[in-house]
């Protein structure tokens, strides 16, 4: 487990509620986080991310099950390398009526970090020209942003956002997208649970997706995307009918869709021109369907149920 930055195996955690009872949150999970870049940790309301992020931070106790951050297992080794993390996972509490420089540079004071190293985080969270201005007049994304650069104050080597861009409009979200992917580039493990699945498509290296509390698949977003969604192609051809009737004839899965065929099984696209030429059907169109993370995402995840 130590050959990673973030290593959990048979991670279990289970709550008892009045309403509720026994609430398996977090179900033998397996999670491997390696070092540098961004890690998507996705799954549905419900499905554990939150509960995990805080059973790995000390926040809860775990039921059962080992985890590790850097080698060390926790919470027992948590002390030794809690100064390696940063982590935003409930909204933060800042002074409204101070200015968002004020407010880091009482953070700093008190974890012992040098002055200077408030203005190169609000650099880096392009922030510098908003500093002087109060906490409390600052939008939701800036929120955001500062409450990501106090955690950059201790120059952290693993950096967890949990829904970093919950609430945001558009350029928010594109705004905390190009501070995650610096973040990545420089050198800092980021572990990144959000549902806004494009987004995470964009920024992400890997990804883990739960489901239930149970690791459903794992492993470079190129990899996960092509190894869970078949090859689709989209026809177009004057007689759809006679068109659909031939492919399935041959083997292969058409289906009509508005004014088009979509086909499964097809190894090759041009067995497909080939197929329907041989019939006297002439494609005017035929156009690979790629799929990405969020259509993978919805077939893996399609059964789960809705929780809090």
């Amino acid at each position: 487990m130590s050959d990673h930055v973030i290593a959990t195996r048979g991670l279990r955690k289970v709550y008892r509620t009045r309403r509720l009872g026994r609430v398996v949150a977090v179900d033998g999970l397996d999670l491997a986080v390696p070092a540098g870049g961004v890690h998507g940790f996705l799954g549905p309301n419900g499905s554990g991310k939150t509960t995990t992020i805080r059973l790995l931070l000390g926040l809860a106790a775990a039921t059962s099950g080992e985890m590790t951050l850097f080698g060390e297992r926790v919470p027992g080794g948590l002390p030794r390398v809690i100064s390696r993390i940063g982590a935003v996972v409930e909204q933060p509490k800042f002074l409204p009526g101070f200015t968002g420089r004020t407010n880091l540079s009482l953070l700093a004071r008190v974890a012992g970090v040098p002055r200077q190293r408030v203005d190169e985080v609000l650099e880096r969270v392009d922030l510098s020209e908003r500093a002087d201005d109060r906490y409390k007049g600052y939008s939701l994304g800036m929120r955001q942003r500062l409450a990501i650069a106090a955690t950059l104050l201790k120059q952290p080597d693993l950096l967890i956002l949990d829904e970093p861009g919950n609430g945001l409009d558009p350029q928010g979200i594109r705004d905390i997208r190009t501070m995650i992917q610096a973040l990545g580039a420089s050198g800092v493990t980021v572990l990144l649970s959000s549902h806004v699945l494009a987004e995470v498509e964009q920024v992400c290296d890997s990804v883990t997706i739960v489901q239930r509390g149970r690791l459903v698949t794992s492993g470079r977003v190129a990899d996960v995307i092509g190894a869970s969604a078949a090859s689709v192609l989209r026809v177009s051809v004057a007689d759809l009918e006679a068109a659909r009737r031939r492919l399935d004839r041959n083997g292969l899965t058409a289906t009509r869709e508005g004014g088009h065929l979509l086909v499964e099984g097809a190894t090759d696209p041009a067995d497909v021109t080939r197929l329907l030429a041989s019939a006297g059907l002439y494609v005017s169109e035929l156009t690979s369907i790629r799929p990405d993370l969020e259509s993978v995402f919805l077939s893996l995840t399609s059964d789960s149920e809705p929780g809090t």
